[in-house]
């Protein structure tokens, strides 16, 4: 047997995230080292892109922070460091990478929001 396979099997999911889809607009409770200590740092922002299953799945959270300046953030799906993730809003999108808004500023850059039933 393969040792990636072997690792795949025994990883088991953080509950705590949801299943994410491009599009949903995501606060990530972070862990946060500095020094001896240790806090959770929130960070809110569009999923862009979710990659992969086993070991490797990730996912890529942008969001504008201050004077316009985009900032992403990726995260993998099976890290200790990940406390938890809200999903605040779903949106409709039509294509699995969401790299067409870095270059989106302001209102163009907006998602229509997901309804349900």
């Amino acid at each position: 047997m393969n040792l990636v396979e072997s690792l795949n099997r025994q990883l088991e999911r953080n509950p705590n995230i949801p299943d994410l889809q491009p599009g949903d607009t995501v606060r990530v409770h972070a862990r946060i080292v500095e020094g001896d200590r240790e806090r959770v740092q929130v960070f809110q922002g569009t999923v862009i892109r979710v990659r992969g299953g086993g070991a490797g799945a990730n996912f890529t959270v942008r969001r504008i922070a201050a004077h316009g300046i985009g900032v992403e953030r990726t995260f993998p799906l099976y890290s200790p460091r990940v406390e938890k993730v809200e999903v605040t809003r779903r949106a409709k999108v039509r294509r699995a990478r969401l790299y067409f808004l870095r270059q989106r500023r302001g209102k163009a850059a907006r998602l229509k929001e997901k309804r349900t039933r």
